[in-house]
């Protein structure tokens, strides 16, 4: 197995707060890898610390070979990222949108006309080229930032929750495109706190109070544990969770008494 994205004891802490707590994975090339958990739980966090965009507090990581912290810069420019909340030009056509990004990519012209062309195919967009961004529904909009974190060919694909607010349908299609994209080689790291989209993933991690709880294949995990759903996975693991931190509390006043 080559591994696209690494790390080791990856902790983020803000002031005395601890977002992100000692976390370590793997994320196979090629795959899809679901990260899990409810808001606030770390997800965005440790996204961030992947891309670049914040230093770790400690602990250590890779992405495609390079490390988080001293080649940061290196990172932003091999992988597409796509955060939760809609981050284009909304007064600017889907075209407009699409030749922006290509220009701060440094995209050559030849091959940037021609990426576009394959991408608005791909996100169905075909039609909607001339159609302010700031007019689309939301799934069209998740559709088109796609598009443009695709423009530069990356071969790691970071989302932080694609799908949040969008209807069940867009969904749907949005994800059978990432499905397309790691069919190609492609590896896909995505944010979520929808279980129906997890079970499509090849791998996930359930993350929880900056706690990584469990992660492998959805089908092995539920075999595991013997539940039917990862919901039900999900809340087992939140409450084996909980209770341990409780003994550990109780432990801890108990030695101070």
């Amino acid at each position: 197995m080559t591994t696209a994205i690494s790390c080791t004891n990856l902790t983020k802490k803000f002031g005395s707060i601890t977002a992100v707590n000692h976390i370590s994975l793997e994320i196979p090339k090629g795959s899809i890898y679901g990260f899990l958990g409810p808001n606030g739980s770390g997800k965005s966090t440790t996204i961030r610390m992947l891309c670049g965009l914040i230093t770790p507090t400690s602990g250590s990581g890779t992405v495609l070979g390079y490390s988080i912290v001293k080649d940061s810069e290196k990172i932003k420019q091999q992988i597409g990222y796509m955060s939760q909340k809609f981050s284009l030009y909304e007064e600017l056509t889907v075209d407009e949108n699409l030749d922006f990004y290509s220009g701060i990519y440094g995209i050559k012209k030849n091959r940037a006309k021609r990426h576009k062309k394959e991408l608005i195919e791909m996100a169905g967009l075909t039609g909607r080229e001339k159609q302010r961004a700031g007019s689309l529904s939301g799934g069209w909009k998740q559709r088109l930032a796609l598009a443009c974190s695709l423009l530069h060919e990356p071969e790691v694909l970071i989302l932080d929750e694609p799908t949040a607010g969008v209807d069940p349908v867009s969904r749907r299609i949005f994800w059978n495109v990432i499905r397309d994209l790691a069919n190609q080689g492609i590896t896909v790291l995505v944010s979520t706190h929808y279980m129906d989209e997890a079970e499509t993933c090849d791998y996930i991690t359930f993350i929880y109070n900056g706690v990584l709880l469990a992660n492998g294949k959805p089908k092995e995990l539920k075999e595991q544990a013997e539940t039917q759903t990862l919901e039900d996975l999900f809340i087992q693991f939140v409450k084996e969770h909980d209770h341990q931190k409780g003994g550990e509390k109780d432990a801890a006043i108990h030695t101070l008494i």
